[in-house]
Formats: structure tokens, C-alpha cells, sequence
């Protein structure tokens, strides 16, 4: 969006779709490229694609009436008016540094590529996917999908991919290592195993802020309710050792509570 901003004097500017669409394809680049040499290295012939992805959502989701995701760069107030005049944006002011653009995020139904992943990871492909929440797009009356002018929510995204494919365990790399009750507070504790109702009952008690672990707890939440078997919360450093099992918030359904040991084990608990 930045780019596309401040080439406007010499090149069309670019719909939040096809931004992207760039984005995707670009970063989806340096991670296959990375992801292959690092595979090569260890000898391991494993085939990476990344695919750019388009996530349907609902041109009647109430979210498209109520934009709230800021996207883009700072403005002032009169250019920010400025544009709201000339090209119908919503603006609001974010966190006094400025104004910025506003648009949607509704929710991801489906995923359009659902197929084709499907069948590249059934044939062993490493498949990166749905990048930045996938594009979004509506189904038009005769067919067609349309992008659409929205920003989709990644974790939901990726939870509803994960579900569709019917994987088993579910990960999310955030920059935090745990998922914390009492976040920043004298009483911050980190939650290591925990069902998905007792998660729940804290995702109630406003534990987790919107901007902030919400869409996270809640996308676990939704991926255990779709029939997953775990999920897990955890920083990027602490991938490998979460999946162990002796890192990271570890997230079961009422009848797969494990307890996490001070030697990373998961044992069953009997209830």
C-alpha cells in the first residue's frame, strides 16, 4: 500500500486486492526460497510452493458496513479528509500519530485453492498458504469472484484452512512464547495446557485483548471446535520445542487434557 501510495504520480495505484496479491506472491518467494535451501541443506528432497491464495467472504458479512482495520500510510487531517471527499475511504485517527484509511475485516468462509493444497500436501509438497489471511473475494451472481476492498483476519484464516484440511495440530507463531493470564501485570502467569472451555471462560473475562492475543485464542478456540485435536501458541524461537511438547501454550478439546511436565512430557490425564 506504501508503494503504491507514493508511486501514484507515475503509475496507476494499486486496489487493496492487488496489493495483496504482490504481497503474497513476494514474500511466498522468500519463504520458498528459504524454506528450499535450508531442506536442501539437510538433505532432505522435499518439493515448496507457495500458492496465492483468494479467501471468500460475504458482501453482506456486517463488517463491510463497519470498517475497522487501518491499512496504509499516516495522513493528515485535511488530506485525510481530502481523500474520504475524493475516493469514499472511512478514516480515523490512529493512536494520535496520525490519520489512516479504515476498511473491513469480514469473516473468511472458504478457501478457493482448498483443492489444490489439498492434493499438494497429500502428495508430500510443503505448501505455503493463504497468506496475510488470502485475498479477499466475493461470489457474484453469475459466477464470478470479485476482490473486494477488506483485509482478512490471518489467524482466522489459517484456523479455517487447518480445519478443511483436517490436520490434527494447529500452531500459531506469535512474538509472544506463552499465552499469559494477567498480560504485563504483577500476577502474569503463562498458561502451558489448557482446555478449550477453560480458555474459553478467560477469552470471556476480557484475558485477551482484541488487538492483541484475541484473534488468536479465539482461532484455536474455533480450530478444537471444528474437530482439531490440539493447538498450540507459541514464539518463533520455541517452534520446534512447543511441538516436543515441552514449550508453548498447549490448547486440548475436554477429552485430550494433557499436563506439560518439567521434563516437556505429555502425559495423559485421567479424568
Amino acid at each position: 500500500m506504501l508503494r503504491s501510495e507514493r508511486a501514484s504520480d507515475q503509475v496507476p495505484r494499486q486496489p487493496l486486492d492487488v496489493c495483496g496479491a504482490a504481497s503474497q506472491g513476494e514474500i511466498g518467494y522468500l519463504l520458498t526460497q528459504s524454506l528450499k535451501d535450508e531442506l536442501a541443506a539437510e538433505h532432505l528432497p522435499m518439493s515448496v510452493v507457495s500458492i496465492v491464495t483468494e479467501t471468500i467472504v460475504s458482501a453482506q458479512d456486517p463488517a463491510m458496513s463497519r470498517p475497522t482495520k487501518p491499512i496504509g500510510p499516516f495522513y493528515t487531517r485535511a488530506e485525510a479528509e481530502r481523500r474520504r471527499e475524493s475516493e469514499g475511504w472511512s478514516v480515523v485517527e490512529d493512536a494520535a500519530r496520525g490519520y489512516r484509511r479504515v476498511v473491513p475485516s469480514p469473516e473468511p468462509l472458504a478457501i478457493v485453492e482448498l483443492e489444490v493444497i489439498r492434493e499438494m500436501v497429500a502428495n508430500g509438497v510443503l505448501v505455503i498458504a493463504a497468506g496475510g489471511g488470502g485475498i479477499p473475494v466475493v461470489e457474484c451472481e453469475d459466477g464470478r469472484l470479485e476482490g473486494v476492498e477488506a483485509v482478512i483476519d490471518k489467524d482466522r484464516a489459517s484456523a479455517l484452512l487447518a480445519s478443511a484440511l483436517g490436520v490434527d495440530l494447529f500452531v500459531i507463531s506469535t512474538d509472544e512464547d506463552f499465552v499469559y493470564l494477567d498480560y504485563k501485570k504483577p500476577t502474569q502467569r503463562p498458561l502451558r495446557a489448557v482446555t478449550a472451555s477453560e480458555l474459553q471462560g478467560y477469552y470471556r473475562s476480557g484475558q485477551f485483548p482484541p488487538g492483541n492475543m484475541g484473534p488468536k485464542v479465539e482461532s484455536a478456540l474455533r480450530f478444537l471446535r471444528a474437530g482439531g485435536s490440539e493447538a498450540i501458541i507459541t514464539s518463533y524461537p520455541h517452534l520446534c520445542a512447543s511441538v516436543a511438547g515441552s514449550e508453548g501454550t498447549h490448547i486440548f478439546p475436554e477429552n485430550r487434557r494433557r499436563e506439560i511436565t518439567h521434563d516437556g512430557l505429555e502425559m495423559p490425564v485421567t479424568r
